[in-house]
Order: C-alpha cells, then sequence, then structure tokens
C-alpha cells in the first residue's frame, strides 16, 4: 500500500522538496500539497501532477504531513489541523526554532513528531537537512523523514538540544557563504576586475574548496596550509583577515543565529 505525503505551505522550500521526492521516486499521485493561493495551487498541479487540498483535507488522508510554514504561522496551522490529525500520523517540521515538543503538545497523545532543519541548497539537490526525533518518534519515523529529505541532499541525525546550533550553521549556512562571495566580488571590482569575471572566478574557487573539503579527508587548517608559502600572497591576506577580526565575528554571528533560533522557540518574534 502506498504511502501518502502532503507538503503544508508549499513554498520553495517545499518545492524542492516535492520534486526531489518526484525525482527519487515518489508518484505525483501520492503526494498532496497545500498553498494559501489557489494560483500557487494550481501551478504545483500543473507543474508536477499533485493534488492540492486543503490543510483538513490532507490531516485526515496523509500518512506523512511534513509542515513548511514560517515559523510565526505554524501556532495557528497547528490550530487548524489538531481536531483532524490522528495519532498515527508522522508530523514532520521544518520551522526553525521550534522544538517537537510545541507540536506535540497541540497534536493528539501520542503523535510521533520529527523536527527537520534543511537549508536552501534543497533548490539544486544539495541540501543539508539535521534529523531529530521527538519523544514518540520511532527508529521508522526517522529513516521515512531520511527517505524523503535524502532525495534533495545529504541528511544528519542530531539529538534535538543541538538543534538550535545546526539552525546557525547549516540553516543559515548558505547565507554567510553568499555574503563572503559578494564581499569577494567587490573586492575584485575594486582591484579592477570586471563583475562578471570576478564573480566566476569566486565561485568557481568556492565550489573546488568546498569539493576538497568533501572529499579529501584533509582538515581546513591543512588544505589552507597547503596554499600560504612563506612570505606569499596567501599569508598577507589571512594576517589582514585575522587583524580585522574575521574569525571572531563569524563565531559571534554564528552565536547570534543560534540565540534567535532558541527565540523563536520561546515564542518570541521581534
Amino acid at each position: 500500500m502506498s504511502q501518502k505525503v502532503a507538503v503544508l505551505g508549499t513554498g520553495k522550500i517545499g518545492e524542492a522538496l516535492l520534486s526531489g521526492m518526484i525525482r527519487a521516486g515518489w508518484a505525483p499521485a501520492d503526494l498532496l500539497v497545500t498553498a494559501r493561493r489557489p494560483e500557487r495551487a494550481d501551478e504545483l498541479r500543473t507543474r508536477y501532477g499533485v493534488s492540492p487540498v486543503t490543510n483538513i483535507e490532507a490531516a485526515k488522508t496523509a500518512d506523512t504531513l511534513i509542515l513548511t510554514v514560517k515559523p510565526q504561522d505554524m501556532g495557528t496551522l497547528l490550530d487548524e489541523l489538531a481536531p483532524h490529525v490522528p495519532a498515527d500520523r508522522l508530523v514532520i517540521s521544518g520551522a526553525a526554532g521550534i522544538p517537537t515538543s510545541f507540536f506535540e503538545e497541540r497534536l493528539a497523545a501520542g503523535t510521533p513528531v520529527v523536527r527537520v532543519m534543511t537549508n536552501t541548497p534543497a533548490l539544486v539537490d544539495e541540501a543539508m537537512s539535521v534529523i531529530s526525533a521527538g519523544s514518540h518518534a520511532t527508529e521508522q519515523h526517522l529513516a521515512h523523514a531520511e527517505g524523503i529529505f535524502g532525495a534533495v541532499g545529504k541528511t544528519l541525525r542530531v539529538p534535538e538540544t543541538q538543534q538550535d546550533a545546526c539552525t546557525a550553521l547549516s540553516g543559515s549556512g548558505p547565507a554567510y557563504f553568499f555574503y563572503l562571495v559578494e564581499a569577494m566580488t567587490d573586492a575584485g571590482i575594486l582591484l579592477g576586475l570586471p563583475r562578471d569575471k570576478a564573480h566566476d572566478l569566486i565561485v568557481q574557487s568556492a565550489i573546488g574548496a568546498a569539493v576538497m573539503l568533501r572529499d579529501s579527508g584533509e582538515h581546513p587548517v591543512k588544505l589552507r596550509e597547503n596554499v600560504t608559502s612563506p612570505a606569499g600572497t596567501t599569508i598577507n591576506a589571512i594576517r589582514e583577515l585575522e587583524n580585522h577580526g574575521v574569525r571572531a565575528a563569524l563565531i559571534a554571528a554564528l552565536e547570534a543565529a543560534r540565540d534567535r533560533s532558541r527565540e523563536l522557540a520561546s515564542g518570541k518574534k521581534d
């Protein structure tokens, strides 16, 4: 018997997950979607052959509910779903900062909840999705979540106590790299390069460096040292990075992201 999966609040990440599941072999007939706007629902039906439904219909008919709405909208969604979600439904949350207990308190007793923090590279099947079990989630539930999110990248299980740190590192992580590329592109322009050439140089360097980190098994310090010749260009650049406190700024930035994730968990929106 096929398992029906519903993606509720199918924005960019929800659509990326949906398309990845179809590429991985899920039948469109087994996939349900909800969207706030009717035209968005029609777009998803046309593009993927899936069935748009209401949130309540999804709660009644799907075996797995994947909630991809914004954290500030999750409480309202759960109020709508709660009367219609049987305790044997698997609920997967993709909302930053919200603990599984938030869902367990609002849904039927014993409802299995799995918390997942993915990131925007899901759009190109290179996501990093971090998975944690709620009080009632079993090994089977975790494996099912891994099968879904594995369609758009890599998965990693962690205790839920580590989710806020993972949100800071990988959930928000792509933005830090985009920020760095933006700054390096501006530097290339300052050094006399056209923007398009500076962009291409930096992006390919970033891709190459990432593949080396992934595939070489070497510590990043070792890889950096391989590029850092005595009295050369690289060590002079690194000296300036250290002089300007870039390492300390990165650590502080990630701490700030973790703290904001904790604030979201406590219900603080502003």
